[in-house]
């Protein structure tokens, strides 16, 4: 049955001299800005837009998305111990990164950034879900390294033995490796919007590849957390998780924007 499986014995760290090291998850995170910088100053070039703003753009950027997964994780995941231990939520190294978290922090980046700047914010958003999907493709990769977000047991061939999980109980049965399959779904929306974007001369409407990136990717977050084992111990005895209860309005939030950008502007 063993040789069915996948053993993950991957060390987290690429090398290490003394106290400092170099993880594949901060590689991984940190390569999701630099590809993103590039695919958006080749957007940005096609529509004739100045390189000066783009580096403005990836400014809010970074500072919102670091920003916004530590508190969505300290605030959605573990409120009662970040509230009584405030100076932990800065130490964003020893991880606990929530995407809803980054999702509320670009929009409201975004949000600033677009009325600073004179720029629609759908304009704005629809141009950086490209490149926050593959982010996500990324980062997931990087939980991947980390044996973190594991998921639940399963007889499938294809079920992963996580040997370096933190905990040694979870590194016995193989089980669904739940970040590959959110990495993929990631990946495939990366390049759908990609395609829609330059699939014709002019890009979509206003609004569409944000509502389609909205559906997407949080309908993709909701159906695998079937797969995952509990983040928290809250949600042991939850009927959905917090992950899907928290994609659920995201969701919800896509089809009423579709159904708006979709609708002929009047004269």
């Amino acid at each position: 049955m063993l040789i069915n499986l996948i053993v993950w014995d991957v060390n987290p760290e690429i090398f290490r001299i003394g106290n400092f090291a170099i993880r594949w998850y901060g590689l991984l995170f940190a390569m999701s800005f630099i590809f993103g910088y590039f695919i958006m100053q080749k957007i940005f070039k096609k529509e004739g837009v100045t390189e000066k703003l783009l580096d403005k753009l990836t400014s809010y950027m970074v500072i919102a998305t670091i920003i916004g997964a530590r508190l969505g994780h300290c605030l959605f995941y573990e409120p009662a111990y970040f509230l009584s231990h405030p100076i932990e939520i800065l130490k964003i190294w020893e991880g606990g990164l929530a995407s809803h978290g980054a999702g509320v922090g670009i929009v409201v980046a975004l949000l600033i950034f677009s009325k600073k700047n004179k720029k629609p914010f759908l304009w704005v958003i629809d141009r950086i879900v490209i490149i926050v999907a593959l982010a996500g493709f990324l980062i997931r990769m990087g939980n991947l390294m980390n044996s973190e977000i594991i998921g639940t047991v399963t007889d499938l061939p294809w079920g992963f033995v996580f040997i370096n999980s933190v905990d040694p109980r979870l590194a016995i049965d193989p089980r669904h490796p739940a970040q590959v399959y959110e990495a993929l779904a990631y990946l495939l929306i990366f390049i759908y919007l990609m395609w829609k974007y330059y699939k014709k001369s002019t890009p979509p409407k206003n609004g569409f590849l944000f509502s389609m990136f909205l559906i997407l990717v949080f309908s993709a977050r909701f159906f695998i957390e079937f797969f995952k084992i509990p983040q928290v111990g809250f949600e042991k005895n939850m009927l959905l998780n917090m992950g899907q209860l928290l994609s659920i309005p995201f969701v919800i939030a896509g089809f009423v924007l579709l159904y708006f950008s979709g609708k002929p502007k009047k004269k």
